[in-house]
């Protein structure tokens, strides 16, 4: 077998249709764009343009606010993490990180950090280093003798 002799399967590639070529190929006079009018005509973009009325998008209100600096974490309850301990997942000398989430796979994706709630049970003195936590986790953290460093917020990366 040669270069040369490799061919697509019969049938694989289709050629493009050519409008616009005499009504014996099926798309002539209009070519497949209906008849007359602005939409009829090339190198027209009229999109939400409602015939000189106001559109639809100007004429109801704008409401809310998109804030560009928001983070998007992932929360992880106490009780997650004590379960993760339990099935051998994470090792309780060392700090617990967004990192160390992930590679134990209580954390599927590294988001902008990690927020801890405090639903569930800890019964293992742990050290977390999070972007952010809630006051009762921070509360059953402290009730085993753990620690909560709560890191600063960096900016999100531009998207």
């Amino acid at each position: 077998m040669k270069l040369t002799d490799i061919r697509d399967n019969p049938g694989a590639t289709k050629g493009r249709m050519r409008v616009g070529r005499g009504i014996g190929s099926g798309k002539g006079k209009t070519g497949g764009r209906g008849v007359k009018g602005q939409k009829s005509r090339s190198g027209v973009a009229i999109k939400g343009f409602e015939g000189g009325q106001m559109p639809i998008h100007r004429r109801l209100p704008k409401r809310g606010f998109w804030n560009p600096f928001r983070r998007d974490l992932n929360e992880v309850n106490v009780g997650r993490v004590q379960a993760a301990v339990d099935a051998g997942k994470l090792d309780v000398a060392s700090p617990v990180t967004l990192e160390v989430l992930i590679a134990a796979g209580v954390v599927s994706k590294a988001r902008d950090g990690v927020k801890l709630l405090g639903q569930g049970e800890l019964t293992s003195k742990l050290i977390f280093e999070v972007a952010g936590a809630s006051k009762s986790a921070i509360a059953a953290i402290e009730k085993v003798g753990g620690s909560v460093k709560i890191l600063s917020a960096a900016a999100p990366a531009e998207a």
